[in-house]
C-alpha cells in the first residue's frame, strides 16, 4: 500500500511538471498587431566603407517578446539607393529578402548583414541609406541601413617610370607591389593617403618626396576601414600590409608628415654603402605598429628628425652600418600582442658580400629610448662609433664616452596606456624628459614638433619627439 502511495505521488509530480512547461511554452502563433518586434539596435551603421570592395559583417539581434511564437512575413531591404546594396543573411540563408520567418516566445534571431556599394563619383566620402524593413502581424517596423562610401584610385603592380604626382582628392588603394623606377620622383601632397590591400607594399629605385604638413598630414595605412569589434579599430592591429622599401641606387627621399601604421615589414632603406648622401629623411613623421620593425636601414645615410618610432613585434628601429643622425626622436616600444624581446634599438656594423665591413656611425640626440624591453643592443660599445647625447633612458647607468649627458633611471610619462589600448607618446607633466634637452643639438627643421607646438617658445628643450603641453589636472 506504501508503494502504491508513493507512485502516485509520483505520477501527480510528472503530470504537474509537464504542465508547468506546457504553460511556459506556446506552440500557437500570435497574431496580435500588439506583438511586435524589438531590436537591440535602431540603425545598423557602417564605417567608411571602400566602393566595389564588400564589406566586414555587422549583425543585429531581433526579438519576440510574446509568450508565443511569431511570424515574421517579411523581412527585406527597401533598396532604396541605386548605389548601394544590402545584403542579409537569416538562419545561414543570404538574400535581400525573407518571408515567413519564425522566432519561438522569448526567443530570438540574429540577422547578419554586409554591404557593397558603387562607385559614388565623388572625392569626399558620401552617406548612403537603406532600410530593412519587416512586417509582422500587420505592423511594419524598421532599422536604419547605413554606410558612407569612398571611391579610390586604384592601383595595382603599377610601375611608375616617369614623374608623378598623388594628391589629396581621393585615397589611393595599393593591391600587389607598386614600383617606382630609378630615374623617376613620386611626390606625394599634403592630407593624401595611400590605403594598402593585404600584402600591398611600394618599392621605390628612384624617389619619394612626402609633402605632409602638421595640419594635412599624409597617411600610408591598411584599407580595412572598420573595426574589429565594438569601437576598437583595426588602427591597432600591425601586420595588415607590406611595407615601404627603398632599394638602390634610391637616394634623396624627404618625408615628412607622414604617418605609417599597421605594416608588416615597415620601412626598409638600403644603398650600398653610400654615407656621403642622404638617402631617407624623416621629419616629424610616426612610423607604427609594425609586425616586424617600423625602420630598418642598411648602409645607407638616413636622418630622422623630430619622428616617433613605436610598436614593433621586433625593434623599432635597425640599422645596420651606414651613418645615422636622429634628432628629437621618440623610439618607444609597448607593443600591444607580446613583450619584444629585442632591444628598442638595434645599431651594428655590415658585411657587404665581397667581405668588407660597413661601419655604423650613429647619433642620437634629445631622444627617448625606452620602452618595455631595453633599450639598446647590449655589449660593449668601444668598437662602434655610437653615440647617444641628452637621451633619456629606462635603465640605471652613468655617461662614459657613447653616452653623454643621458637622463639614466628615468620616466617620460607617455600619455600612453596599454592596457586600454591607447598610445599617445606625449609627455605628462611629471615626465622627467622636460626640459633635458640641448638646444644646440636641435636642428632648425625640430623647432616645431608633429603638432606644430614651438619647441624653443619656453627657452628650454624638451627630449623626444614631442614638446611638453600642460596637462590640466582633470584631463591627465
Amino acid at each position: 500500500m506504501k508503494h502504491m502511495k508513493f507512485f502516485f505521488w509520483i505520477v501527480v509530480a510528472v503530470i504537474a511538471v509537464t504542465g508547468l512547461m506546457t504553460s511556459c511554452i506556446e506552440d500557437g502563433f500570435t497574431t496580435s498587431s500588439s506583438d511586435i518586434l524589438t531590436f537591440n539596435m535602431d540603425t545598423v551603421a557602417f564605417d567608411t566603407v571602400i566602393t566595389l570592395q564588400g564589406t566586414a559583417t555587422k549583425q543585429m539581434v531581433v526579438y519576440n517578446r510574446s509568450k508565443k511564437q511569431i511570424n515574421i512575413s517579411s523581412i527585406k531591404v527597401a533598396g532604396l539607393s541605386p548605389k548601394g546594396h544590402f545584403y542579409l543573411n537569416v538562419d545561414g540563408i543570404r538574400g535581400d529578402s525573407f518571408s515567413n520567418v519564425e522566432i519561438r516566445g522569448n526567443d530570438s534571431i540574429y540577422i547578419f548583414i554586409e554591404a557593397k556599394l558603387d562607385e559614388m563619383e565623388q572625392n569626399e566620402p558620401t552617406l548612403l541609406e537603406d532600410l530593412l524593413l519587416f512586417e509582422t502581424n500587420g505592423v511594419e517596423q524598421k532599422v536604419v541601413l547605413s554606410a558612407w562610401g569612398q571611391d579610390v584610385i586604384r592601383l595595382s603592380g603599377d610601375t611608375i617610370s616617369r614623374n608623378m604626382r598623388f594628391t589629396a582628392t581621393k585615397p589611393y588603394l595599393i593591391y600587389d607591389t607598386v614600383f617606382i623606377s630609378e630615374r623617376a620622383t613620386l611626390t606625394i601632397d599634403a592630407g593624401a593617403t595611400l590605403l594598402f590591400h593585404d600584402k600591398g607594399a611600394m618599392r621605390c629605385a628612384g624617389r619619394m618626396l612626402v609633402n605632409g604638413t602638421a595640419e594635412k598630414p599624409v597617411t600610408f595605412r591598411g584599407d580595412r576601414l572598420d573595426r574589429i569589434v565594438g569601437s576598437t579599430s583595426f588602427d591597432i592591429m600591425a601586420g595588415q600590409w607590406g611595407g615601404i622599401i627603398f632599394t638602390p641606387p634610391t637616394m634623396g627621399n624627404v618625408l615628412k608628415h607622414l604617418i605609417m601604421k599597421g605594416s608588416s615589414i615597415g620601412m626598409h632603406c638600403s644603398a650600398n654603402g653610400d654615407t656621403t648622401h642622404c638617402a631617407l629623411k624623416l621629419v616629424n613623421c610616426v612610423l607604427t605598429n609594425s609586425s616586424s620593425t617600423c625602420l630598418a636601414t642598411a648602409a645607407c645615410y638616413v636622418q630622422a628628425i623630430g619622428t616617433e618610432f613605436s610598436d614593433a613585434a621586433e625593434e623599432v628601429a635597425y640599422f645596420a652600418g651606414g651613418k645615422v643622425m636622429a634628432s628629437q626622436c621618440t623610439f618607444a616600444n609597448y607593443y600591444l600582442f607580446k613583450v619584444p624581446s629585442l632591444p628598442i634599438v638595434n645599431v651594428f656594423d655590415v658585411e657587404f658580400s665581397n667581405g668588407t665591413i660597413g661601419k655604423i656611425k650613429a647619433y642620437f640626440d634629445n631622444c627617448i629610448i625606452y620602452g618595455l624591453s631595453s633599450e639598446i643592443n647590449e655589449g660593449n660599445l668601444d668598437d662602434f662609433d655610437v653615440y647617444l647625447r641628452y637621451c633619456l633612458l629606462k635603465s640605471k647607468g652613468s655617461d662614459d664616452a657613447h653616452f653623454i649627458n643621458c637622463v639614466w633611471d628615468a620616466d617620460p610619462c607617455f600619455l600612453t596606456v596599454r592596457d586600454d589600448k591607447l598610445f599617445d607618446y606625449r609627455l605628462g607633466n611629471e615626465s622627467n624628459a622636460i626640459g633635458k634637452g640641448n638646444p644646440a643639438l636641435c636642428p632648425d627643421e625640430a623647432r616645431y614638433d608633429r603638432y606644430g607646438v614651438d619647441r624653443r617658445a619656453n627657452g628650454a628643450i624638451d627630449l623626444g619627439a614631442y614638446s611638453w603641453v600642460l596637462i590640466p589636472d582633470e584631463e591627465e
